[in-house]
């Protein structure tokens, strides 16, 4: 059977077993955990056994409608490492704990076929479809009152977006035929025509609003607030990417003078949502909407580097997905582990945390110092990349989009200096609270690992994305 089929058919067998079966909640965890950690197991597997070399679709299933190339396999490892930390981050759930798993298995299988279908409409379907699993997990295990609303303004404003995609959609099948994208990416006109715009502007409504870019940015900071820790970890670690990757898959390649044509504007509304974002950011008092409105800023910076239209843009606009997966996802879990001991999440009853959790505030530290892109860590090498790729072709922008370096500095180190540093507020218990548990500890270590890995060895990742990217530049 093809590995991509196991991975896809895994969690949906996992979760339908979980809820058919009469097992008790202690079983249905370890179920479930084991589940999401074998899936981790046969990606990794898809990582020792693809050939870097091949520019082309590998593991092809289905007569073609499943493959994978260099731009989507580390976004399915992605999907497959989070999924566990999530469980885990959640295994002491007192409400719905087994819906809450089978939730997150189900998101799983969605979110590997996304980035494996090969087809526009089945993109489409998996695209929506991930929307029902995190709408649930959002409006049930939220955490306030607001978690309702947050659930349907989450839903409504990506569904909406969405719909003018599919209207694109139908326009290509009925014009050409198919949804197949290999075929689409050789047939679809490539000169200048008033049809290749509007196609484009219909993909991204519905990109744009996953990203999310300005002005289309409202829903996440409200969907981050609300959410349980691990729905956060998803949004940001892996549906924020669904609109880049978007970009990358089908807008890029199949739209090119479009594409084009708009980079000005994708240009003027990124460098917006950098400096709004990064200010919006210091005046935050949630420490959720200060990772969120962090989270913006980096995706912006992503957009800048796919609409520069060379390797290093590419190179480091992909290296910056997968870093911020990394380490969003990580601060998120930080924040909902202060959460679980403290029941608040406003910055004015923080301080000394140093000498309450001494081992939480050294990987805080860590995860804060990632977030502002310090030498070393992975996000380093992507923006890098990014400021050097796009000024070389608009200085004027380069030096606009590098103000973030000083402005994220600024929040982060703030943010830090807030909560761990000073004397202990008065707000939080006098006897403490206990440091990091070793499961906590657990969860953290590979996002550690893997933060540094990538800024110490960015070569072995452009290697093996490189191929692909260059494909997308040839059309």
């Amino acid at each position: 059977m093809n590995i991509l089929l196991l991975l896809i058919g895994l969690p949906i067998i996992g979760s339908l077993f979980i809820l058919g079966s009469n097992v008790s909640l202690s079983k249905a965890k370890i179920i479930g955990l084991n589940v999401s950690l074998i899936t981790f197991l046969l990606s990794l597997g898809l990582w020792i056994l693809f050939d870097k070399s091949y520019p082309y679709y590998q593991f092809v299933a289905l007569d073609g409608y499943l493959g994978i190339d260099g731009i989507s396999i580390f976004f399915i490892i992605l999907t497959t490492f989070l999924i566990p930390l999530c469980l885990l981050i959640g295994w002491n759930l007192e409400k719905l704990p087994k819906e809450y798993i089978i939730a997150f298995l189900i998101l799983e299988s969605c979110l590997i076929a996304v980035f494996s279908v090969l087809d526009l409409l089945i993109f489409y379907i998996f695209f929506e479809s991930v929307l029902i699993p995190m709408f649930l997990i959002i409006g049930i295990w939220g955490s306030r009152e607001r978690k309702i609303q947050a659930a349907y303004q989450f839903f409504l404003y990506t569904l909406l977006g969405s719909i003018l995609m599919l209207i694109g959609i139908l326009i290509i099948y009925f014009e050409i035929g198919t949804t197949n994208i290999e075929i689409l990416t050789e047939l679809l006109p490539k000169e200048r025509s008033s049809k290749q715009i509007f196609l484009w502007l219909t993909f991204f409504a519905s990109f744009a609003i996953k990203i999310p870019m300005i002005p289309f940015h409202i829903w996440l900071p409200e969907a981050h607030v609300e959410a349980p820790t691990g729905g956060s970890v998803i949004l940001a670690g892996l549906l924020l990417k669904l609109g880049t990757y978007g970009f990358l898959r089908f807008s890029i390649p199949m739209f090119p003078y479009a594409s084009i044509y708009f980079t000005p504007l994708i240009y003027t509304l990124s460098v917006i949502g950098i400096i709004y974002t990064s200010l919006t950011t210091l005046r935050q008092i949630d420490l959720k909407k200060i990772i969120a409105y962090s989270s913006i800023g980096h995706m912006n910076y992503v957009t800048l580097g796919l609409f520069s239209f060379n390797i290093q843009g590419l190179h480091g606009g992909l290296l910056l997905m997968l870093s911020h997966g990394i380490v969003s996802s990580a601060l998120f879990l930080c924040i909902g582990m202060l959460y679980e001991r403290t029941h608040t999440r406003l910055l004015k009853y923080y301080g000394g945390i140093t000498q309450r959790m001494p081992v939480f505030a050294i990987i805080f530290l860590f995860f804060i110092l990632a977030n502002i892109s310090v030498p070393g860590t992975s996000s380093f090498v992507g923006e890098f990349l990014i400021l050097a790729s796009v000024g070389a072709s608009n200085f004027i922008i380069a030096c606009l989009a590098g103000l973030s370096v000083i402005l994220g500095a600024a929040y982060s180190i703030w943010l830090y200096n807030r909560v761990c540093f000073g004397p202990s507020s008065k707000y939080l218990p006098i006897d403490g609270y206990p440091d990091l548990s070793r499961r906590e500890v657990f969860i953290l270590i590979p996002l550690i690992f893997m933060t540094l890995y990538m800024g110490v060895s960015p070569n072995y990742f452009i290697e093996v994305i490189h191929y692909s990217l260059a494909k997308i530049l040839a059309l």
